[in-house]
């Protein structure tokens, strides 16, 4: 791929993210809400943390393979958002389909969620930083969730209750990063749209 070309593609990718910018405000309110819940129900029983993790989980990768297939058409790696979409049904189904599953592998289940998609985040953020404003927040939400996989692996002892303060603490924390980008991502669709009628 040569230079002129990229340039290009990161601007399809960073209005096909501005003219979904809806979703990244519901994938953030979905995470504030589970995570609030892991505050205020921090007894939790394990069924119904596997059944709250694999709910959030399957519907933000459905609402992220939404975003990625309204763009296939206009740019080259719309891939990358699909992966990350996938990965959410996937650890999502994994974990609804388990019943039995332990503290442990629910634990795992969830760091794995965190690493792969963090790091997907992380890919798309720096392709797009220089045509939105605000990317940062996709940067700074993907490096929060590495890390929090990493937490929790680093931890495999204590299993998903043990960590639930945690668990919450960081959906609280990416969902409001999903906010606040959704409100930029929003905001450089109605520029872009004003700049293409000029």
């Amino acid at each position: 791929m040569n230079e002129t070309t990229f340039p290009s593609i990161a601007r399809h990718l960073a209005v096909i993210l501005s003219r979904t910018w809806w979703i990244q405000l519901i994938r953030g309110l979905m995470a504030i809400a589970f995570g609030i819940l892991c505050f205020v129900q921090p007894a939790l029983s394990l069924t119904t943390l596997v059944f709250l993790f694999a709910a959030y989980t399957l519907a933000d990768g459905v609402l992220n393979v939404v975003m990625a297939l309204s763009g296939r058409k206009e740019i080259e790696n719309w891939g990358l958002m699909l992966l990350i979409g996938l990965a959410g049904i996937i650890v999502g189904v994994l974990t609804l389909f388990a019943p039995g599953i332990t503290a442990l592998v629910l634990l795992f289940y969830i760091a794995a969620w965190a690493l792969v998609t963090g790091i997907l985040e992380i890919i798309v953020a720096f392709r797009v930083r220089k045509e939105i404003k605000g990317e940062w927040f996709l940067i700074l939400g993907g490096i929060v969730s590495v890390v929090f996989g990493f937490a929790l692996m680093a931890r495999p002892g204590q299993g998903a209750l043990a960590v639930i303060w945690i668990i919450g603490g960081y959906a609280v924390l990416i969902g409001a990063m999903f906010t606040m980008l959704s409100f930029r991502l929003r905001s450089f669709g109605r520029e872009w749209k004003k700049t293409s009628l000029a």
